[in-house]
């Protein structure tokens, strides 16, 4: 199979120091993303400028309630936010210093599934969460390092979850009694040079996985059966997360950030950058709470 090669184009100035998580939802007007260790919610204003919502010190993912507003994973605990934008104080699962949210994404059952790290990234000492909708919690992976990207294929039989260092982007079984199941390998990225972090991804509507690929300034695309088919190339090396949004949710969104570079390195790192792709995404689902 030929790989199809495709360029982002950068659609933002360096607007975030470390930008994670993009999600396009209808409910809330289009694309927001967050830059995380600021604490801030960013999306597009009509006019297309980029608006800043503060929400704390440290806000890892945003997803939409289904009844209105949204799930923010914050440094300790998961926080909501009402239609009007008010957000309600967070309900912690830990006490903060030790580790941080990091990465989620809502199953087909509408609960939240949102990972952490620790600060050190102390290996194993990270979690995958379940947060229900009355927001009981309780862990369903455990001893992970750095939780990543989790996305549903289009049925909701299968959940595709990275956790960083191990290089490898993994797919595990779904169901709503059984839950999260069946952890295995899907596909072990490769690159011509430099080591493979593999961080955000989605799923669209083919039911092909795109995966950041942080450190590399790329976004790879497989297909449900684990064959690299595109690669996109983004002008800033630290990619972190990806998403399709847009009208007919063809644009592939990517996020960088600027995470430790120097003030004078790598100039495009924390921009946004878009390009177009063929298939569609799939509508993001939203938190049941």
């Amino acid at each position: 199979m030929a790989v199809r090669r495709l360029s982002a184009e950068r659609i933002t100035d360096s607007v975030t120091y470390h930008g994670e998580g993009p999600c396009w939802s209808e409910s809330w007007g289009g694309l927001r993303w967050v830059d995380m260790l600021a604490g801030d919610v960013l999306s597009f204003g009509v006019d297309g400028q980029v608006l800043r919502k503060h929400v704390g010190d440290v806000v890892a993912c945003v997803r939409p309630r289904a009844t209105g507003g949204a799930v923010l994973a914050v440094e300790t605990g998961v926080a909501l936010e009402d239609p009007d934008g008010t957000v309600h104080p967070a309900e912690l699962l830990w006490e903060p210093g030790v580790a941080r949210m990091n990465e989620g994404g809502v199953g087909p059952d509408g609960a939240f599934y949102v990972g952490s790290m620790a600060w050190d990234q102390t290996e194993g000492a990270a979690t995958l969460y379940r947060v229900d909708p009355d927001l009981q919690w309780e862990p369903v992976l455990e001893g992970v390092t750095v939780s990543n990207g989790i996305a549903w294929s289009p049925d909701g039989t299968r959940a595709y979850y990275n956790d960083t260092p191990t290089g490898k982007v993994d797919v595990l079984d779904w169901s709503e009694a059984a839950g999260l199941h069946g952890r295995r390998t899907f596909v072990v990225p490769e690159l011509e040079g430099g080591d493979v972090h593999p961080d955000g991804l989605t799923v669209d509507a083919e039911g092909a996985v795109w995966v950041a690929l942080h450190g590399a300034g790329q976004v790879h695309r497989y297909t449900a059966e684990g064959a690299l088919d595109t690669v996109v190339t983004v002008g800033a090396r630290q990619s972190t997360a990806c998403c399709l949004g847009g009208e007919d949710l063809r644009t592939l969104y990517i996020t960088t950030s600027r995470e430790n570079l120097a003030a004078d390195e790598d100039p495009a790192a924390g921009s946004l950058f878009a390009v177009r792709v063929d298939v569609p995404g799939l509508p993001v689902l939203p938190f049941g709470g």
